[in-house]
């Protein structure tokens, strides 16, 4: 009996287990109600003519991709005789579809732009205090999409920062 009992026990838990599974699965997908409903129709018709970008977006067809630079960008805070803080951050940039190449074509340059945009943030006390509020963050996002622009040209349209942190010594 003492070596029957545990597999009593393994049967049981998935039996239990098997019918909570069926009782407690997801309710099917309503069935698609088709056009052919009168008057449904050609109200859904005339709502989609005017949707015409919205719901070519809906259909997921990407309209841009995100292009993340391979290293974080490391910006050193200075006092006058020493390092007081490092701010590390990682970018990405924002292009049309078929643009990552054209990235890392450039990503020397554009990197070099970058931290000249980050060092001038940092010596201009944007990394001090509250560094992450948004009048800060609007500022530094919109110098670097304006060196972006002036290094790879109008394609470009954002530049997301996907991380920031900054480490006091």
């Amino acid at each position: 009996m003492g070596k029957l009992l545990p597999v009593i026990f393994v049967i049981l838990g998935l039996a239990i287990g098997g019918g909570a599974g069926f009782f407690l699965r997801p309710a099917p997908p309503p069935p698609e109600e088709t056009a052919s409903a009168e008057g449904d129709g050609a109200a859904e018709g005339e709502h989609a003519a005017e949707d015409g970008e919205a719901a070519e977006g809906e259909e997921g067809v990407p309209t841009s991709e995100f292009v993340k630079l391979n290293n974080q960008f490391v910006v050193p805070l200075l006092d006058a005789t020493r390092v007081r803080a490092m701010v590390i951050l990682s970018l990405s940039v924002e292009m049309p579809v078929g643009g990552t190449e054209r990235v890392y074509a450039v990503e020397p340059r554009l990197r070099d732009s970058f931290l000249q945009v980050l060092f001038d943030h940092a010596n201009n006390g944007g990394f001090e205090g509250v560094y992450t509020s948004t009048d800060r963050m609007t500022e530094l996002r919109r110098a670097l999409l304006e060196t972006a622009r002036t290094v790879m040209g109008k394609d470009v349209k954002s530049i997301l920062v996907s991380d920031i942190l900054r480490q006091d010594s």
